[in-house]
């Protein structure tokens, strides 16, 4: 029997052309199943394949746990305080094996086995394929539809498929079975039982190699796409930059008569692409990625990372596009967020929050509207900023003499002090587990004290657009943090 299933694992490695470990492998593995089922309960059993006589072992097994963990699984776990009594020096994921009657192959039925080795190496076959395709690099797909699967479309190329998601596919756009189809790879699955190879069509990556193909000068690194925003099917910006002066980064892309653009939007379902020039300086960029409005103004806000962009009445529909389109994909291709508006609005803006800036002086700092709105004339903007501005700066101001300086100075300082103190008592009164989840920094913490949240229950029942409100994160974070404090519903 020894000699048959050395001669047996021979054969089929040099028929299916797959090594002879794999095959190894399959047999052990049957067998190993073949004895759990003499066991009530999940048992681990291995059993060990003689590579040279054909001879084999069982063994029962029990995975060695932390103490403090307990059994998840009685029948295959062990606890390492009682794995120490057995073996002294045993570790953590070490395990204790017993040796344990064999089962005769001939019991684990003929057709069972079978089933198991050809699995695993139909499995084999797979990811050899998936190997060799990947090898090449290829960040394209490229290949014909074979069938539909649940709305999902399998591309075929060569042996190798991969799976093109609805919500992957360009809206309104009609492949059919025999079609011919590139799509980029957006993700490599190892563990799907179906095609591993994740394609997209939608997705941003899809156009920057749809360009990378066309325009050999970006291959060259001569150009380089820095980045892409697109409304599949629709519209696209993507932002490009020339490492040689000699180098016209835009007429580069859009190619001789518009050739190299139109052979992108072509594949792209008509897709219409604007190509911006990317700048260091965000404000430009921002200009740049709004086009083809003009701006009058601009004014950037470090802090909340937004801008406020001014453009004039017949500018206005452009800038904002349809249904908001334009600016949205801007604000995506620049990071930033953009708020367009008019003239009359901007001076709006710019009044209302002098007027809480005035507000804010008159009140803290115990001075008249006169001496507040000289220091909002002169640029200040912030408790913080009077307080610890260079004292030269402040002494420069003509309607003040050095002893309001350093009163105005010390008035500020005094009540940052004072909220600083409220604060603490403020984040003092946040429960420890709020505290303790993961993501949010202290000064998170002190925004959510000041908004009445105390605990993580608080957190967690607040909405995405209410914790952004609260604590100016962006939406992906605010997501992020509502569903970590939520996290407890689910294990309790």
């Amino acid at each position: 029997m020894n000699r048959e299933l050395l001669m047996l694992v021979d054969a089929i490695s040099r028929e299916k052309s797959v090594d002879r470990e794999v095959v190894f492998g399959a047999v052990e593995a049957a067998l190993a199943s073949a004895t759990k089922k003499l066991y009530e309960g999940e048992v681990d059993v291995r059993v060990a394949i003689d590579r040279n006589t054909g001879e084999y072992e069982t063994f029962r097994r029990w995975h060695v746990v932390p103490d403090e963990a307990g059994l998840q699984l009685p029948d295959a776990e062990i606890l390492l305080f009682e794995a120490k009594e057995q073996i002294g020096d045993i570790e953590v994921d070490d395990y204790i094996e017993e040796s344990v009657e064999s089962v005769p192959i001939g019991r684990i039925g003929a057709q069972a086995a079978k089933q198991v080795i050809l699995q695993k190496i139909r499995d084999a076959e797979r990811e050899q394929l998936l190997n060799d395709f990947l090898s090449r690099g290829d960040k394209i797909f490229v290949g014909t539809v074979k069938r539909m699967d649940k709305g999902d479309m399998i591309v075929e190329s060569g042996r190798v498929e991969g799976r093109l998601k609805r919500g992957e596919m360009i809206p309104k756009e009609n492949l059919r079975t025999g079609d011919r189809v590139r799509a980029v790879i957006a993700e490599v699955d190892p563990t799907a039982r179906g095609p591993q190879i994740m394609l997209s069509r939608s997705a941003p990556a899809f156009m920057v190699e749809l360009f990378r193909q066309e325009v050999p000068e970006i291959e060259q690194g001569l150009l380089e796409i820095k980045s892409c925003a697109r409304d599949a099917g629709s519209r696209a910006k993507i932002a490009v930059l020339s490492h040689d002066k000699r180098v016209d980064p835009i007429g580069t892309c859009v190619g001789v008569r518009g050739s190299r653009v139109n052979a992108v939007t072509n594949e792209l379902a008509g897709e219409r692409v604007d190509i911006v020039l990317w700048s260091e300086d965000p404000a430009q960029f921002v200009i740049g990625a709004l086009a083809p409005a003009n701006v009058v103004s601009i004014v950037v806000d470090e802090e909340r990372h937004a801008m406020d962009v001014v453009v004039d009445e017949e500018n206005l529909a452009i800038a904002i596009g349809r249904g908001g389109q334009n600016v949205r994909l801007a604000s995506e291709l620049t990071g930033w967020r953009i708020n367009i508006m008019t003239a009359e609005e901007s001076q709006a803006k710019q009044a209302e929050e002098s007027n809480a800036i005035r507000a804010l002086f008159v009140d803290k700092l115990d001075v008249d509207e006169e001496v507040a709105d000289i220091l909002i004339e002169e640029g200040f903007t912030s408790l913080e900023e009077v307080a610890y501005v260079p004292l030269q700066e402040m002494l420069e101001i003509e309607s003040f003499d050095e002893d309001t300086v350093n009163e105005l100075r010390t008035r500020a300082k005094d009540v940052l002090l004072t909220m600083e103190i409220a604060k603490e008592e403020k984040v003092e009164e946040v429960s420890q587990d709020l505290r303790d989840l993961d993501g949010l920094t202290g000064e998170l913490i002190g925004k959510l004290a000041d908004a009445g949240i105390h605990t993580r229950d608080d957190l967690a029942d607040l909405a995405v657009d209410e914790l952004t409100e609260i604590t100016g994160v962006d939406e992906a974070q605010a997501k992020g943090l509502i569903m970590k404090a939520r996290e407890h519903w689910f294990t309790a």
